[in-house]
């Protein structure tokens, strides 16, 4: 097989060959037996208003004729300067530039360096640490990689990147506080405090995932953690970099998860959802006291020299702004209420009673079951044991499309399932578990 496939270990296919998808309609996947699987993780979280969707298809079939891709350095095209001003009109207040880049990963890189820079061109170059959270993930190239606290992706590769400050992260499923997230003030902030406070004078800033780490087991947290931070890093002269690559765009209930808590970042890192899966894209929301850090007579001196290939594609900038344009149009965030409740409600039923659920946690589209080996005594499954590979196997024969995180099966449709289609999906899950583990 000459594939080199990511996040798989390739000898596993020669027992469960590759799927080979032929076409995606809607919510679903077929492949080229036609078989047809419910797309219960959007792709790898992407994918909004269901595949081919025809607005955006048509959207990006129009530019496709007048404008594939153009360089974007000194040259601005209709689909960027539309998009550019749709994502301001929508973000946080203070944001106010936009750059462009073409994956989540790079979003973050380019969000760490313009950090950075930032501060070594007002004269303070010793501002070049970070600090980021235990069990945090923001992308896999090395500076990313940097302020990764999911071991998984970082260990290997830690000789690599520039080593950065961990901290001990909010996490409500072993909270030590005995706290329920809803309306909790967050006393597990203290750490962070500290930290701060102990490298304030080196800190360029600290960049979390706001509300859900989400492949760091989908760990959930509550606003007023976001709330302290904003504060802490205002008062300690540094940046707040929310990586909303992931719960960006209306996944956690609002548009952005920042919302929640009241606050604005100084970089805000988009990608994923902003085609609704269509074409790679990302940008990096940010403010004008760091624009005009850069700004000077001289390229040599000052500009944020970081570029990619595709910047700002057109293509991508046309399903963006497709994208938008349903959010605006079908007041979208509203009319998702009723379909994340009947999700909660659904995966709830199944699983409450279930005799190796320990947890079941929810925010906005993104609801997981944590399954252990034994839930009363906090013992999980033998990692060896490969539980979680295993669901995913039999939820394929069943026809969803789950691939859990480990031991943890969640739920990240596209926002075009149905009510019947989330129990039909509820019921295939719990279906599968119950045939690995009985």
């Amino acid at each position: 097989m000459p594939i080199w496939h990511p996040c798989t270990q390739m000898k596993d296919h020669e027992s469960y060959p590759p799927v080979f998808m032929d076409r995606g309609q809607g919510i679903y996947l077929y492949d080229r037996e036609g078989n047809a699987y419910i797309d219960a993780i959007s792709s790898w979280w992407v994918n909004l208003f269901g595949h081919a969707n025809p607005r955006i298809v048509r959207a990006v079939t129009e530019q496709l004729t007048r404008l594939e891709h153009v360089i974007f350095a000194d040259v601005t095209h209709a689909p960027a300067e539309e998009l550019a001003a749709r994502l301001l009109a929508i973000a946080t207040e203070g944001l106010t530039r936009v750059f462009f880049a073409d994956n989540g990963s790079c979003a973050v890189e380019a969000a760490l360096k313009m950090s950075h820079a930032s501060w070594r061109n007002l004269g303070h170059p010793e501002k070049c640490r970070f600090l980021f959270l235990a069990n945090g993930y923001h992308g896999e190239t090395s500076g990313a990689l940097g302020v990764c606290g999911d071991r998984l992706y970082a260990a290997p590769f830690a000789p690599l990147f520039v080593e950065q400050i961990e901290v001990s992260g909010p996490d409500c499923f072993n909270c030590p506080y005995g706290r329920v997230r809803e309306g909790c003030d967050a006393p597990c902030f203290g750490a962070m405090q500290e930290a701060i406070d102990a490298h304030k004078d080196v800190l360029s800033g600290v960049i979390v995932e706001p509300l859900v780490q989400c492949a760091g087991n989908f760990r959930m947290y509550p606003p007023a953690y976001l709330a302290k931070l904003r504060q802490a890093t205002t008062e300690a002269g540094i940046h707040f970099i929310a990586d909303e690559i992931a719960v960006g765009f209306g996944r956690t209930g609002t548009m952005f998860a920042c919302e929640q808590a009241g606050v604005s970042p100084d970089f805000m890192c988009l990608s994923k959802g902003i085609t609704s899966g269509t074409l790679p894209l990302s940008v990096v929301l940010t403010t004008d006291a760091v624009f005009d850090a850069f700004y000077h007579d001289y390229v040599e001196d000052k500009a944020f020299l970081h570029s990619h290939s595709y910047t700002g594609n057109p293509l991508a900038c046309a399903a963006a702004c497709a994208t938008l344009r349903i959010f605006e149009e079908d007041d979208v965030i509203a009319a998702n209420r009723a379909k994340i409740d009947y999700l909660h409600t659904a995966v709830r039923e199944r699983f409450a009673g279930y005799r190796h659920t320990v947890d079941i946690r929810s925010t906005g589209w993104i609801t997981a079951v944590e399954l252990y080996a034994d839930p009363e005594r906090r013992i999980p499954f033998d990692w060896k044991a490969r539980t979680g590979f295993r669901i995913y196997q039999e939820a394929k024969k069943r026809g969803a499309w789950l691939r859990n995180l480990c031991d943890i099966v969640y739920f990240m449709p596209p926002y075009v399932i149905t009510l019947e289609e989330i129990d039909k999906l509820a019921d295939i899950a719990l279906d599968s578990v119950k045939a690995v583990l009985g």
